[in-house]
């Protein structure tokens, strides 16, 4: 769907707009989008999953052997870090992809995960192999695309301002 939904979180100074269906929990560092798999389709996709986590100190990528792509994207006046990162582990495959930016003394993390089930574990062989092999793949570039373009509409929202405790009366 070309329809897109607002998230809007003062306390973590960040906006960003998302595909309207993805399904949105925020949890204590930021947000989780679950992302419905068309199930009508022939594949092995398993899960896709878009995270947005926000904490102090600096930020690192994971230790990882593998980086299939390093990179960076600009976004308004900011430039964020990018990884992409792919392994395939007892027939799943998995992907990811992140994005990291320090601000202010945080860190803001996006993170896209992929998992697609060995076909073994569906039984396909022969043509519905073959046509859940070119879904996955249409399916993982699809998301991650909508990820990226999630990741390009972030903007920093004020946080809520409290009183300055040196100066308030205790009540009585």
């Amino acid at each position: 769907s070309s329809s897109l939904s607002k998230y809007q979180n003062a306390e973590l100074g960040l906006s960003v707009q998302y595909p309207t269906g993805w399904q949105k929990a925020d949890t204590a560092n930021g947000v989780q989008f679950v992302i419905p798999i068309d199930q009508t389709q022939v594949s092995t996709v398993n899960r896709l999953e878009a995270d947005i986590t926000v904490s102090s100190g600096k930020c690192s990528f994971p230790p990882v052997t593998t980086i299939e792509k390093r990179g960076t994207l600009a976004v308004g006046a900011s430039t964020l870090n990018m990884i992409a990162i792919s392994n395939t582990v007892q027939g799943r495959s998995y992907f990811n992809r992140m994005y990291s930016l320090d601000k202010g003394g945080l860190c803001y993390f996006f993170v896209f995960s992929y998992v697609a089930l060995s076909p073994d574990s569906k039984g396909l062989t022969g043509s519905n192999l073959t046509q859940a092999q070119n879904n996955n793949k249409a399916i993982k570039t699809t998301t991650d695309d909508a990820f990226t373009a999630m990741v390009k509409t972030l903007t920093f929202v004020a946080s809520p301002t409290g009183q300055d405790e040196s100066k308030a009366s205790p009540a009585k």
